[in-house]
């Protein structure tokens, strides 16, 4: 068993601007030593964060060029070390613990002159802190704990003093649609996960096609299978050819047909292209859309985790893809059931998707606490996928480096 004094749990909670794309991730670093948050262990927190992101990890791995906000109390506030967090990138979330007095609005006053952009986490409006509203750039509000008949005047409020202001604890889509009615600039929280089939999606035919060609990568088709798919659909051929020419292969080679294409790209990356692409299809947020985040970086850890257990190949591919296929049904809306009735995949996938049975099921049902940050069921979930804490950090920063780099050739 590891030792897991001095090892942290990492979370990243996505925020959503209005138009459903991520624009930043608050980020959060657990002790597996604690059982749950306490006022005594913030300082510890604040500094761990700062302390492992600059070193440990990296700020461009963790984030992927999106803002970083990181919770900060009154002694890192006042700290020299938070000055070491990258400026434009970092934004600075004071917790509902501290006094908003002269020295703090002074502190503000310091570090936004540097640079950074500075935020109230879990406030409540008050015309005693006229003073912060002047230095501080978003405001953050736990819907769940407020008043919603008052929210629309506070927001409007925070507005005019062009405040931007930021839901928490967005859970439902109801909640999503009442926050941008009152005029929410930022959306935290996991509603854009929540499947939605009470009235069932017809899948159009741009995406039936690419999971037409999903399926046939899936099963081995021949070569000669897979041309035809594309010969089928001009969209997906005119996608393929500038897949091809954006990695370089095709400055160095001219592309004589759509099977040369393929060949040149190879089987492996076309796969790994086709279910990417779902998630980007009919779709204005592109590479900002939410669920294309979680599922590259759900597929590629998951599949780092099976290093060494089995053949990588084989069983690392079917990790992936269970993590990629495993928000098909929120993208779609449409049954998961009927999503794996259509693609014939394997047993132990299925199983997975399904019901999170077997191996595959485990590792993605812990994939899933992680990214939801439910430290608390992560920890006696470890144990059973034979997995230690070094492991998950390791594959969690491979997948954050490796989402960049995939979706950059999109």
């Amino acid at each position: 068993m590891e030792k897991r004094s001095d090892k942290f749990f990492l979370g990243r909670q996505p925020i959503l601007n209005r138009h459903q794309e991520i624009i930043g991730f608050e980020l959060l670093f657990r002790s597996t030593d604690f059982n749950a948050a306490s006022f005594t262990n913030y300082s510890h927190a604040s500094a761990s964060v700062i302390s492992n992101v600059m070193s440990s990890f990296g700020i461009e791995e963790v984030l992927g060029g999106k803002l970083g906000f990181i919770n900060v109390n009154l002694e890192v506030l006042f700290s020299e070390f938070i000055e070491l967090l990258p400026i434009g990138q970092t934004v600075i979330e004071l917790l509902e613990i501290i006094d908003l007095n002269e020295h703090v609005v002074e502190r503000c006053r310091e570090l936004r002159k540097l640079g950074f952009q500075l935020a109230l986490d879990d406030h409540e409006y008050s015309e005693e802190h006229d003073e912060i509203y002047k230095v501080i750039h978003i405001v953050k509000i736990d819907i769940l704990q407020s008043d919603m008949s008052k929210l629309p005047e506070i927001v409007r409020t925070f507005r005019r003093r062009r405040i931007r202001v930021l839901a928490e604890k967005v859970e439902t889509v109801e909640q999503f649609e009442a926050c941008f009615r009152m005029g929410f600039d930022y959306f935290q929280g996991y509603f854009f996960e929540r499947p939605v089939i009470l009235n069932r999606k017809r899948i159009d035919v741009s995406a039936m096609a690419m999971m037409k060609l999903l399926q046939q990568l899936i099963m081995d088709a021949s070569l000669s299978e897979l041309e035809q798919t594309f010969k089928e659909n001009p969209g997906l051929s005119y996608n393929l050819l500038r897949l091809v020419n954006s990695v370089g292969i095709g400055l160095r080679n001219k592309i004589k047909n759509l099977r040369h294409a393929i060949v040149l790209l190879g089987l492996n990356q076309l796969r790994r292209w086709a279910q990417l692409s779902l998630f980007a299809i009919n779709d204005s947020r592109g590479l900002n859309h939410p669920l294309l985040e979680m599922a590259v970086v759900r597929g590629h850890m998951m599949e780092h985790l099976t290093d060494g257990k089995r053949s990588q190949d084989e069983y690392g591919e079917a990790a992936f893809m269970t993590g990629i296929l495993s928000l098909l049904d929120v993208l779609f809306e449409t049954p998961m059931e009927e999503i794996v009735e259509g693609l014939h995949l394997s047993d132990d996938v299925s199983a997975a998707l399904l019901s999170r049975q077997g191996k595959l099921g485990m590792l993605l049902a812990l994939a899933e606490k992680v990214e939801t940050t439910d430290f608390d069921a992560v920890i006696p979930m470890l144990d059973e996928c034979n997995v230690t804490m070094t492991q998950l950090l390791a594959a969690q920063m491979e997948a954050f480096g490796w989402r960049a780099g995939v979706i950059a050739q999109k």
